[in-house]
């Protein structure tokens, strides 16, 4: 009788991942009217969802989780991300970068408020002479 051994690696893992939905047509709509306001803003597809870049650096990423809810991550002031760690839902603190937070987008989202994010975000990312064309939410 011959032993058959069953290896399973990352591929068979990640299959059984679940799925991440796709970012719907209205949120991509609101997010592209606030970076359309920025100059030279790249959106492109990213590995999960889409993403905003000024030069190589990322302003935004939304995409879809696996738990089927859908966030927007950004960069913000050092002091600002222990703020929103400590706030709690809908913000959260990203397990990478040290200044890379988010919050959750769901039907109750201040549309205004995630424009203010996202233009502090492009302000940090973008290099002064970009960031100085953008007025800075007070």
């Amino acid at each position: 009788m011959t032993r058959h051994r069953v290896v399973v690696g990352p591929a068979a893992r990640l299959a059984a991942v679940a799925a991440r939905p796709d970012v719907p047509d209205e949120v991509l709509r609101r997010l592209r009217a606030t970076f359309a306001a920025f100059p030279e803003t790249t959106e492109e597809r990213a590995w999960v969802g889409v993403r905003w870049q000024v030069g190589t650096a990322t302003v935004a990423h939304v995409f879809g989780g696996e738990d089927q809810r859908f966030r927007v991550t950004f960069r913000a002031e050092l002091d600002e991300v222990l703020a929103f760690e400590h706030l709690g839902e809908p913000y959260f603190r990203a397990g990478w970068g040290t200044n890379v937070v988010g919050l959750i987008i769901d039907d109750d989202a201040d549309w205004d408020e995630i424009a203010e994010l996202l233009t502090d975000s492009y302000c940090i990312q973008a290099p002064r002479r970009l960031a100085e064309q953008v007025p800075r939410p007070e």
